[in-house]
C-alpha cells in the first residue's frame, strides 16, 4: 500500500451535517433510480422503493446518500433532463424529512442539480467536474453547497478510447487542479470542494485503477477531501472472475485499502459490510 502519512483536510460542512476528516473515513451510500445501472440497475426504480432503500442505508451507518437519476455506466442510455428531474426530486424531497444526513444529487445537468437542492440535496456529485453544462458552475456557487470533482477524459463517448497515460497520478492531479481552480474562480468555496479520481471512468480495467488505490495518498497535495467509488465495478470483476453481486468481498478489500492510503469518504452499495471494513481501516492508521 502507499506510504504517504494520511494528513485530513479542513472539515466538510453541510447544513445538517459536519464531517470532521480527523476523526474517521465516512459513507456515502448509493441509490440510483435507473432501470439500468451496472450494479443494481431497476431495483429502486419506483419512488417507494427507492426511498427504503435510503432509510435502510440511513439506519446500516451511511453518512450520507448519493441520489442519481441517469446511469453513468459505459454505454448507458441518456436520460432527458425532466425524465431525471422527475426520478429523483420526489425521492429526495422525501428522504429529506425522513433522514437526518446529507443527501447527495447525481448528477451532469444544472437544471437537475437545481430542482434537486431546492428538493432538499446538500451536494452535487458531478462525474464530469463540472464541465458538461455550463450553468452547474453557476448553480454550486448560488446555492454554496460541497461539490464533486471527479477526473474522466473526454465525455461519455469518448472516456474510454482514451485508457493509456505517460504517468496517470499526474495527470488526475493536473486535472483535478484545473477543475479547483475553475471552480473557485466562479465563485465556489475551495472549502466546498471534494475530489475523486474517477475509478472505472476512462482507465484501464485492472493496471489503472489498481494502481489509483496504491497511490491514493498522491491526491493529498490537492488539500481537498477525497473521495472513491470502487464498489462492485468491473477491475473487482476482473481480478477476482467474479460477476457483480458476488463482488463484496473484492469491494470490502478496495474500501480498507482506501481508506488506509487516504480516502476520506468511500461511496459504495453495501453500506453495513463496508462500514465494517472502514472501521477496521481507520482504527489501524490511527492505531
Amino acid at each position: 500500500m502507499g506510504t504517504k502519512p494520511v494528513i485530513p483536510p479542513p472539515p466538510l460542512v453541510c447544513r445538517t451535517k459536519q464531517f470532521d476528516f480527523s476523526m474517521r473515513s465516512y459513507l456515502m451510500g448509493v441509490v440510483n433510480i435507473t432501470p439500468d445501472s451496472f450494479s443494481d440497475g431497476g431495483c429502486y426504480f419506483s419512488r417507494g422503493k427507492a426511498v427504503a432503500h435510503g432509510i435502510e442505508l440511513a439506519e446500516q451507518g451511511a453518512d450520507m446518500l448519493d441520489i442519481g437519476g441517469e446511469s453513468t455506466r459505459p454505454g448507458a442510455t441518456p436520460v432527458a433532463c425532466d425524465e431525471e428531474v422527475q426520478r429523483v426530486t420526489g425521492v429526495i424531497a422525501d428522504l429529506a424529512k425522513r433522514v437526518r444526513i446529507p443527501i447527495s444529487i447525481d448528477t451532469t445537468k444544472a437544471e437537475v442539480a437545481r430542482r434537486a437542492l431546492d428538493a432538499g440535496a446538500e451536494i452535487i456529485n458531478d462525474v464530469s467536474a463540472l464541465r458538461f453544462d455550463p450553468d452547474m458552475v453557476r448553480t454550486a456557487a448560488h446555492y454554496q453547497v460541497p461539490v464533486i470533482l471527479m477526473h474522466m477524459p473526454g465525455t461519455w463517448g469518448t472516456m474510454h478510447n482514451r485508457v493509456s497515460y505517460t504517468d496517470l497520478m499526474k495527470e488526475i492531479l493536473s486535472f483535478l487542479s484545473e477543475r479547483i481552480a475553475c471552480a473557485c474562480r466562479n465563485g465556489i468555496a475551495e472549502n466546498n470542494i471534494i475530489v475523486d479520481p474517477g475509478i472505472g471512468f476512462g482507465k484501464a480495467v485492472t493496471r489503472d485503477n489498481v494502481t489509483i488505490l496504491h497511490r491514493l495518498g498522491d491526491l493529498q497535495e490537492l488539500g481537498r477531501p477525497i473521495l472513491v467509488g470502487p464498489s462492485r465495478k468491473a477491475f473487482i470483476g476482473k481480478l477476482l472472475d467474479a460477476e457483480v453481486m458476488e463482488r463484496e468481498y473484492g469491494t470490502a478489500a478496495t474500501v480498507a485499502v482506501a481508506v488506509c492510503n487516504g480516502a476520506h469518504i468511500v461511496r459504495v452499495h453495501n453500506v453495513k459490510a463496508m462500514r465494517m471494513a472502514a472501521r477496521i481501516a481507520d482504527a489501524v492508521i490511527r492505531a
